[in-house]
């Protein structure tokens, strides 16, 4: 079976794999991004790992990555990113992963390979109409009709982040107030924790642990954190109109105690719908498989070869 590389980059990891064509993970590579010291840094962190996993792969056929921010993916350029990650905006990612790797290579936004991942294997198999939320330090989505991923046409194609939830709301890093990113995002939580407690905490896990002991004040923190969720969703819902709206990112992890109060409040038509990712972290990393698979099918077509894929391998790369 052909082989290939899947990269997804975070503002804290770089993650990769390598798999086979059916999504058998062969090999799997981490690295810290160190976004804190700019685009050189992120970039050689990024050889470093694609490196360590051709080195034992020597037969990868193609390379993927997801990233942070918006990519064309035409071109494979990061037409807008946050200072999360410094100095990304403008990388030509596919340009610079052609180059390092040596093969074919695709890249996209990391919320759209997270969608394709889950298409492909987790949560939305055989479901060609979903949508999906990133809930991680910012809230990420993706948007898939008919087995194809809406990615606008400036390349912002389900930023469900920053939608606007409560007018006049939070300032967002975007520029808006009250984007959804400013209520259901892991920072988000963080802050709604010590609006309510009073008590300054370092991760959402932390919150998540006391309600799970039966605190009073993070129930009601998580309360009003899955209303707003829940708020989100039904917009999503009325909108697209999709077949399951999958939820993951950081928070999903902790999901036993807060889930039940989401699906509660989502209302009988649209909980059924709504369905935790089940890929985990790994999500981008599968999804940049199938960016890689399809570029390969693409170059493999244009040169009159094997063009005989079926109709899931064309719609869902």
């Amino acid at each position: 079976m052909q082989q290939f590389i899947g990269v997804d980059i975070g503002g804290t990891s770089i993650k990769g794999l390598v798999t086979d064509e059916e999504g058998t993970v062969l090999a799997e590579a981490v690295r810290d991004t160190e976004a804190r010291l700019g685009r050189d840094s992120i970039l050689g962190q990024l050889y470093s790992l694609v490196e360590e996993l051709l080195a034992g792969h020597p037969g990868v056929k193609a390379v993927g990555i997801a990233s942070a921010g918006r990519i064309n993916t035409d071109s494979g350029e990061v037409v807008y990113a946050t200072d999360n990650l410094p100095g990304w905006q403008g990388v030509q990612l596919t340009q610079w992963a052609e180059a390092a790797s040596g093969r074919p290579a695709a890249a996209d936004n990391d919320a759209n390979a997270a969608l394709l991942g889950e298409a492909w294997l987790g949560a939305g198999r055989g479901r060609p109409n979903l949508v999906m939320l990133t809930l991680g330090t910012g809230v990420g989505g993706a948007n898939m009709a008919d087995g194809l991923l809406l990615r606008g046409a400036a390349w912002s194609g389900g930023d469900w982040g920053h939608t606007v939830l409560v007018p006049d709301g939070c300032p967002c890093n975007c520029g808006k107030l009250g984007c959804v990113e400013q209520y259901v995002s892991g920072r988000a939580l963080l802050r709604l924790a010590k609006e309510k407690t009073g008590r300054e905490y370092t991760h959402g896990r932390e919150v998540m642990a006391a309600a799970e002991q039966g605190d009073a004040a993070a129930l009601a923190v998580l309360e009003r954190f899955t209303a707003y969720l829940a708020q989100v969703t039904a917009n999503i819902g009325a909108a697209i109109d999709p077949e399951s709206i999958i939820i993951g990112g950081g928070v999903i992890q902790s999901r036993a105690v807060w889930w039940p109060l989401l699906v509660a409040k989502a209302g009988e038509k649209l909980a059924g719908r709504i369905v935790p990712a089940k890929l985990g972290s790994q999500a981008g990393c599968f999804g940049a498989v199938r960016l890689a698979q399809e570029r390969l099918h693409r170059i493999e077509v244009g040169r009159g070869g094997d063009t005989c894929r079926d109709k899931e391998d064309r719609e869902h790369g």
